[in-house]
């Protein structure tokens, strides 16, 4: 570890500072990619000690490995805890963190599941949707390249039904920065065919899409022997 460094540390408390001035505040307003290392450092601390306040502490640590990320990742429990105010649980939790940001510096992504046609909806819905009793309401989330950012369940209902509320599908939408939305129910039945209600839910909701620029690209119905979609049959 490097040399401790001689510094006046402030006795502030951080819940006297401004709001705008707090790290865990701001992390919240302007997120965390906008807050410097020792802010991040501090929102693990979290409390000082009687003396220092957190954000002193934190500073105080990169202090002693001159800044540098990739030594601070070298810091071991009994090199933490020699701080002053950086007692078992605080060392426990910079610890687990410098874990987690090495483990996700080594993560490759898994390939996403691109939508190029009814047939791709089908075979991704299958493992939540075959031999399902019940009605059950899936949104599938995408990108403007047609990728699968999620698929989200909206609702479950009985053998013949399930109701939907269209502010729900769209909320998951915004929240997933999603570019376009496919629509999948199952009918437990194996009956192919809409019905009428599923007619105008799907018109209703193209309509929603249209209106926030998240167009719903196909509604699929699921049954164990196949599909019937509506943007294959020219009903979107």
């Amino acid at each position: 570890m490097g040399k401790k460094p001689t510094l006046e540390l402030s006795r502030v408390p951080i819940s006297q500072w401004a709001s705008d001035d707090r790290p865990r505040e701001k992390l919240i307003k302007i997120g965390a990619g906008n807050l410097s290392d020792t802010e991040l450092i501090a929102t693990l601390i979290g409390s000082g000690s009687g003396k220092h306040n957190a954000v002193d502490l934190a500073r105080q640590i990169l202090l002693s490995v001159e800044q540098n990320l990739e030594e601070l990742g070298s810091l071991e429990y009994q090199d933490l805890i020699q701080f002053p105010g950086i007692g078992n649980a605080k060392a426990i939790t910079l610890l687990s963190a410098i874990e987690l940001g090495r483990r996700r510096s080594g993560y490759s992504p898994p390939t996403r599941f691109k939508i190029g046609g009814s047939q791709h909806i089908y075979k991704l819905m299958q493992p939540k949707l075959l031999d399902k009793k019940l009605e059950v309401f899936w949104s599938v989330y995408l990108n403007r390249a047609h990728l699968v950012i999620k698929t989200q369940q909206i609702s479950q209902g009985g053998v013949s039904g399930t109701l939907v509320d269209p502010k729900l599908i769209f909320k998951h939408a915004l929240h997933q920065l999603a570019s376009a939305i496919v629509l999948v129910h199952n009918h437990p039945s194996g009956q192919l065919n809409p019905s009428e209600a599923d007619i105008r839910l799907t018109k209703k909701l193209v309509a929603a899409g249209k209106l926030m620029e998240i167009p719903v690209v196909d509604h699929l119905i699921f049954t164990n022997s196949g599909y019937f979609s509506f943007a294959d049959e020219g009903l979107i």
